[in-house]
């Protein structure tokens, strides 16, 4: 019998890897791998980073005199009353909101409870294959087949699979596949370029 043990065990190690073999992600739902899936795009795009030509709307709670709508200016900076230049490039609303409670507290206000929401985003570029490109404004959730749509359509010599994006902080294009869900960020300039006959 001893000389069956070493198949016996060697078959045993065998099945425990085939085991472990299947439980590696194969059967891993494709929303969950795969990163340009809807809920993966619209999980990047929350954390948004201000910039110039933002509009803001600044709440001071208890304090109508110190809130209002404010504009990220071309130095990423927006004015407040009392405690002025307040530097909003590359910050998301939450640090803004952080910032700006800082700088009240420090002498100002006791325990200033701040809310900063953006009203209107800075807008989006599209050029190329269609009907009428230029700057048009941005919305939450905008997609490439939206701002085509904006900019009165494709043109009859456009590429309908492509679409090449430079976002605000890059100083080059990308090229991506056109799909439904391929998303627009505030800034972009969008490129649709001519199909090949």
């Amino acid at each position: 019998m001893s000389a069956f043990r070493p198949l016996t065990l060697l078959a045993a190690v065998f099945a425990l890897l085939l085991a472990a073999c299947g439980t590696t992600g194969a059967t891993q739902p494709a929303s969950a791998r795969d990163n340009s899936s809807p809920a993966a795009m619209t999980q990047a795009s929350t954390a948004y980073a201000l910039g110039s030509s933002d509009k803001l709307r600044v709440t001071v709670f208890g304090h109508a005199d110190l809130s209002g709508e404010f504009e990220v200016d071309g130095t990423g900076s927006i004015s407040l009353p009392l405690i002025g230049q307040v530097q909003a490039q590359g910050k998301s609303t939450a640090e803004l909101e952080k910032i700006i409670a800082e700088k009240l507290a420090d002498g100002y206000i006791l325990n200033p409870r701040v809310s900063a929401e953006v009203i209107n985003y800075r807008p989006f570029y599209i050029l190329g294959e269609v009907g009428m490109p230029g700057t048009y404004p941005y919305t939450n959730g905008l997609t490439v087949q939206n701002a085509v749509a904006a900019a009165g359509g494709f043109t009859y010599r456009a590429n309908k699979r492509i679409v090449y994006i430079k976002s605000i902080d890059s100083d080059r294009e990308i090229a991506f596949d056109l799909t439904p869900n391929t998303v627009v960020k505030p800034g972009d300039t969008l490129r649709i370029g001519e199909r090949i006959f």
